[in-house]
């Protein structure tokens, strides 16, 4: 729903939280958080708007009514919001972007979930990332969330492939390089990661990879952020050359839960939402 629309509807003026972000068709965020505030009997609904640049304004504003409780923050907005909160989580302060709003104590507090998220799925390969060196294509938002979750698990290098590499400031440890070069970084990386919006619906037929660059995702963990659809083009070069994919519905649903946590103090019903889940994207 267009944002302007949502304000003049009646779900504006009942307990609400929102996904704000565009686009926010594809969503399935909505389906979780609704699913779990039913779930603990939260009289409150989940909403995804899609928000245009000339509303950041009204949409701030907004943060300030009773029935709005909080919110998600998706593409293009993690960074635009950040100066439009009263303060900031430690982690979201840290990372300089943030995917979550949470009404505390009379303030709008920008938290981050993405860096949380991200983990998640790669517990198991920790050891595996200790030391090593890590891609990450795209520069947005969710590129600082990962980042940081990369330094926690003790990668030491990030090389960071980027359509305009001169214009991106980064922390001095970060090498830039373009979609032309990266190759060169990847035979001594241990993860690859898409961090753009490249194979999202409705264009499934994109990646950040050239089909004649997929040999070097052999053996590489191949984690792609994106989650509709679940099996992205990325992630099949990935099986097509033996390497480790990760999807992101993981990511989408560990954020989600933590986002959850912040809002309510309740935890997410992993087992019910995941079950929603296999209607919306079967095996």
């Amino acid at each position: 729903m267009e944002f302007t629309k949502f304000l003049h509807s009646e779900s504006s003026r009942q307990p609400h939280y929102l996904l704000i972000g565009s686009p926010v068709t594809h969503s399935v965020s909505p389906l979780m958080h609704n699913t779990a505030l039913e779930h603990h009997n939260i009289k409150a609904n989940y909403h995804a708007v899609s928000v245009r640049n000339s509303e950041i304004s009204s949409l701030i504003a907004h943060f300030n009514r009773l029935e709005f409780l909080g919110a998600n923050i998706t593409i293009p907005y993690k960074e635009t919001l950040f100066d439009a909160m009263d303060t900031l989580g430690m982690e979201a302060a840290q990372i300089g972007a943030i995917n979550t709003i949470v009404k505390r104590d009379g303030k709008i507090v920008g938290e981050n979930t993405d860096a949380y998220g991200f983990r998640v799925p790669l517990e198991d390969y920790e050891d595996e990332l200790a030391g090593e060196r890590a891609i990450i294509f795209g520069t947005g938002g969710a590129t600082k969330a990962i980042n940081f979750a990369l330094l926690e698990m003790g990668v030491e290098e990030i090389v960071m492939v980027s359509r305009r590499p001169g214009r991106y400031n980064e922390a001095t440890d970060v090498i830039m390089c373009s979609y032309e070069n990266w190759a060169a970084y990847a035979e001594e990386a241990a993860i690859i990661i898409n961090a753009t919006p490249l194979g999202m619906e409705p264009n499934t037929d994109a990646s950040p990879l050239k089909d004649q660059e997929k040999g070097v995702l052999r053996d590489k963990i191949c984690y792609d952020v994106v989650y509709n659809p679940k099996q992205t083009k990325f992630l099949t070069q990935a099986d097509e050359s033996g390497g480790i994919p990760i999807g992101g519905l993981d990511m989408l649903i560990h954020q989600g839960a933590k986002s959850f946590k912040l809002w309510t103090g309740q935890e997410f019903p992993l087992g019910l939402i995941k079950m929603k889940l296999e209607d919306v994207f079967p095996n």
